[in-house]
C-alpha cells in the first residue's frame, strides 16, 4: 500500500484489505459521485478522504463522477467548486471528470432491454397516485392499471417521452419489481421522469432523465467500480442496487458498502438547509466562513491537513454514534496551526500607552522568532516607541487581587520587552479610559526585575509603525449542538446572533506581507487567516479560525 494504514476504526479499509489477502479483489476501483446542486460540505469531506483514501492506500483508483440527472437544480459552478475541493483537500482522481450524462445513452438501451425482458413498463399514473398506489410501511402496494402494458407499445411510449412529446409529470418509467415487497423501494421504482430542462452538460438534447437509483449502479458497472460506497440512508436501496444490475447487461457488479454519515454539532450537513442560508442571505455565500462548507472552512482558515486529520480521527463505521463534537475539527485545525502558523502580535480593541520616560522619537527594534520552535520561519522585527496599543481587556482600573495583567500602580512586561508600571489613567470628557501614562524600567529587556516578581505577560504592538487591520470574529453559526432536531420548528431559530463580530484592530508591521489565506497564530488570542477575497490593494482582512484554548484535547485527556 502507498500509505501507513492507521489504528483509526474504519471497517471498509479492514474489508478491503482481507479481500486482496485473500485474492478475492485484485484492484480496488472506488469512486466519489457527488451531485453538482450545492458546495460540498465537511460531510463530503469523510466521503472524500473515505474513497480517494482507500484508493491511495491500496494503489488502486478513485473516479471523480458527477451523478448530475437533475438538471434543474444542477449548475456549473457548483461542478467547478467541486473539483476545486477535491484538489485542495490534496487528492487526484484516475483519468477523466466523470458524469452520469456520459451514460444516458447506455442506460436508455438498458431501459428498453428491461421493457423488453418485461421487467419495465410506461405508467400514466399522476404522483400524486403513483405515492397513493406505492402503499405505506405496513400496508402493500397496488398494481398499476397500465403494469401490463405490452412491449411494443411501451417501447413506443418511451420513444414519445425522448422526444419531448408528452408533457412533465403525465408518464413514467417504471421498473416491474413486487409491489407487495416490505422493501418499498422494491415497488416499482421509477426509471425515467420527462423533464423538459436545459442540462449543463448535454443541453437540450434530452427531454427525459434517469432516476438516480437506475443511474448510480449501472454507472459504477460502466467504470468497473469494485466498492461502491455510500451513507446508511442508502442501505435500503441496496436490494434495488443489486436488482438493477442482476437484470442487465452490465459489464461489471461492484458491491455496495454503507458507512454512518457524519452529524457535526451546531451545524448543518443538508445542502438543501444550507442553500436555504445563502438564498436568504442568512450567510455570505456557499463560502462564507460560518458555512461548514469546504470552501467556507478554508476560507476560515482550515487547512487540508487539519481536515483529512479530522476525518481520520472520526473513523469509519456501520454504527450510527450519534452528533460528533465540533471541538474534535477545532483540535484538528488547532494542532495543525500551533505547529506551523507563524506568530504575530495583534490589538483587536486598541487603548492608548504613552511610556512617559521615554524619549520622543525613541525606536528600538526587537529581532523575534517566527515561530518559537520552527528555526526555518526565521526571525521578524517587532518596533518598539514611546507610543503603544494594548488591547482594553488587559488593563482594569479597579483590579482585583488575582488580576495579573495591567492596572494603577500595577507592573506586567510586555511580550518579548521591558516591564512597566501604570501611572496615571487618562479619561475623556463622557468619562470613558481615552490612554494610559506609563513608565518602563529598562533594567528588565530579557531579565526578570530586581527584588519582585511580575506574573503577567501582555502583547502590544508599536503606535507609530502599526498596520490598521479589520478582523472578523467567527463563532458557531448556531446556539444548539443539533439545529434541525427539531422537525416542528425552524432551524433558523437557532441562529447565533453574534456568529460574526467585525473589530478594527492594531497589528505589527510584520502582517505587511500577508498574501491571501496566510495563517498565523495571533499571540494570546488564537489562529487567523488572512482572507483570501477581502485582502486587495493593501487591505488587511482576517478572519478567525479557532481560539487558543483546545477543549477536547482535555476532555481526551480525562477521559
Amino acid at each position: 500500500m502507498s500509505s501507513e494504514i492507521t489504528n483509526a476504526p474504519n471497517f471498509i479499509r479492514n474489508q478491503i484489505n482481507e479481500e486482496l489477502e485473500t485474492g478475492r479483489q485484485s484492484k480496488v476501483v472506488t469512486r466519489f459521485p457527488p451531485e453538482p446542486n450545492g458546495f460540498l460540505h465537511v460531510g463530503h469531506a469523510k466521503s472524500i478522504c473515505l474513497n480517494f483514501g482507500l484508493a491511495e492506500q491500496f494503489n488502486g483508483d478513485c473516479h471523480l463522477r458527477f451523478d448530475d440527472t437533475n438538471p434543474a437544480k444542477e449548475e456549473q459552478q457548483y461542478v467547478d467548486s467541486i473539483k476545486e475541493d477535491i484538489h485542495w483537500l490534496g487528492f487526484q482522481w484516475a483519468g477523466e471528470v466523470c458524469y452520469a450524462s456520459d451514460y444516458f445513452e447506455q442506460l436508455y438501451a438498458w431501459a428498453q432491454h428491461l421493457i423488453r425482458e418485461g421487467k419495465a413498463y410506461v405508467d400514466d399514473l399522476s404522483p400524486d397516485e403513483i405515492r397513493e398506489y406505492r402503499g405505506t410501511l405496513t400496508e402493500p402496494g397496488r398494481p398499476s392499471p397500465y403494469r401490463e402494458r405490452g412491449v411494443e407499445e411501451n417501447l413506443e411510449l418511451l420513444e414519445q417521452m425522448r422526444a419531448g412529446n408528452v408533457a412533465e409529470g403525465k408518464k413514467v418509467l417504471r421498473a416491474k419489481i413486487d409491489m407487495s415487497s416490505p422493501n418499498i423501494n422494491l415497488r416499482d421504482p421509477i426509471l425515467y421522469r420527462v423533464r423538459h430542462a436545459e442540462h449543463h452538460q448535454t443541453g437540450n438534447t434530452w427531454k427525459i432523465y434517469p432516476s438516480y437509483d437506475f443511474t448510480h449502479g449501472q454507472s459504477d458497472a460502466i467504470e468497473g467500480i469494485t466498492h461502491s460506497i455510500c451513507t446508511l440512508e442508502f442501505e435500503d436501496h441496496r436490494p434495488l442496487y443489486e436488482w438493477f444490475l442482476s437484470h442487465l447487461p452490465v459489464p461489471a457488479k461492484p458491491r455496495q458498502i454503507e458507512f454512518a454519515r457524519l452529524k457535526l454539532g451546531y451545524t448543518l450537513t443538508s445542502k438543501r438547509k444550507l442553500k436555504l442560508l445563502v438564498d436568504e442571505n442568512i450567510v455570505d455565500g456557499w463560502d462564507d466562513p460560518r458555512m461548514p462548507t469546504i470552501s467556507g472552512l478554508r476560507r476560515r482558515g482550515y487547512t487540508p491537513a487539519a481536515i483529512r486529520k479530522f476525518c481520520e480521527m472520526i473513523g469509519v463505521t456501520r454504527a450510527d454514534s450519534g452528533v460528533v463534537d465540533i471541538a474534535m475539527l477545532t483540535h484538528a485545525i488547532r494542532s495543525d496551526l500551533e505547529d506551523n502558523a507563524p506568530r504575530a502580535m495583534c490589538v483587536l480593541d486598541p487603548i492608548k500607552v504613552v511610556l512617559t520616560n521615554v524619549a520622543e522619537g525613541h525606536q528600538e527594534v526587537y529581532e523575534v522568532p517566527g515561530h518559537p520552535a520552527r528555526e526555518d520561519m526565521g526571525l521578524r522585527q517587532v518596533p518598539f516607541g514611546r507610543e503603544l496599543y494594548i488591547d482594553r481587556e488587559d488593563f482594569m482600573e479597579d483590579a482585583p487581587k488575582k488580576f495579573f495583567r495591567l492596572a494603577p500602580g500595577k507592573e506586567v512586561r510586555l511580550r518579548n520587552s521591558y516591564v512597566i508600571r501604570c501611572d496615571e489613567v487618562i479619561k475623556g470628557s463622557s468619562g470613558e479610559i481615552s490612554e494610559l501614562h506609563c513608565s518602563v524600567d529598562f533594567d528588565t529587556l530579557g531579565k526578570n526585575p530586581e527584588g519582585r516578581k511580575v506574573k503577567g505577560v501582555i502583547h502590544w504592538v508599536s503606535a507609530e509603525q502599526a498596520l490598521p487591520i479589520e478582523v472578523r470574529l467567527y463563532d458557531n453559526l448556531f446556539t444548539v449542538e443539533q439545529p434541525d432536531r427539531d422537525k416542528d420548528a425552524d432551524f433558523f431559530d437557532h441562529l447565533n446572533p453574534e456568529s460574526l463580530v467585525i473589530v478594527q484592530g492594531m497589528a505589527e508591521p510584520s502582517l505587511a506581507k500577508a498574501q491571501p489565506e496566510s495563517r498565523y497564530q495571533f499571540e494570546r488570542l488564537g489562529y487567523f487567516c488572512a482572507d483570501r477575497h477581502a485582502c486587495i490593494d493593501g487591505k488587511l482582512v482576517f478572519n478567525r479560525t479557532v481560539g487558543l484554548r483546545d477543549s477536547w484535547a482535555k476532555i481526551k485527556k480525562k477521559g
